[in-house]
């Protein structure tokens, strides 16, 4: 198969059933890109989405125009962010039609009520998956696998969240901790 065609139809695979959006969305894409392909490491996947963070757009969008940069150059990342989004711009215009219609949607509230619960458990699975990978070496949770830098790095990140830190002196924060902490540890 074509390996730009295989990239489409991997994300548009991720895109049909990335229901929630933003976190919900990466247990698909650890299934589909790391599992499933084998196109990542747990690891390189744990630093896109943290590209993915401080770059604009939506969480999804900008991984799949990651992997596709890095697995095909230009064309790659155009092809993977078309198979993302593609099953989402069909289902917006079927249900744009319905909602402008001047109809109520009781149905679409009734599934909601089911879909909203089940996101939550994504976005707590990718959550968990991504601190394990981000504080242990090799993502294995053993007392002497523990990364001193990023568990430093986390609790000060944290208690600065709590504190309500700007973000973006958070994510500088972090960046410039870590650079100091990796040189020191």
């Amino acid at each position: 198969m074509n390996p730009l065609l295989h990239l489409y139809i991997a994300f548009l695979q991720v895109g049909a059933f990335a229901f929630g959006g933003g976190y919900a969305i990466l247990p698909m894409i650890q299934k589909v890109i790391v599992e499933q392909y084998g196109w990542l490491s747990l690891q390189e996947m744990t630093d896109i989405i943290s590209i993915s963070q401080m770059t604009p757009g939506p969480i999804s969008i900008n991984s799949a125009t990651f992997v596709g940069t890095k697995l095909a150059g230009f064309p790659g990342a155009v092809i993977a962010t078309a198979g993302s989004v593609t099953p989402q711009f069909i289902l917006m215009m079927i249900l744009g039609h319905f909602y402008f219609s001047d109809r109520k949607f009781y149905f679409m509230d009734k599934i909601l009520k089911g879909i909203k619960p089940g996101i939550v458990g994504l976005i707590f699975i990718a959550a968990l998956s991504m601190t394990q990978e981000s504080l242990f070496k090799e993502g294995m949770i053993a007392a002497n696998q523990l990364n001193l830098t990023a568990l430093i790095c986390f609790f000060i990140g944290l208690v600065l969240y709590v504190k309500k830190v700007d973000l973006i002196k958070l994510i500088a924060l972090g960046a410039g901790l870590g650079m100091v902490l990796s040189l020191i540890l």
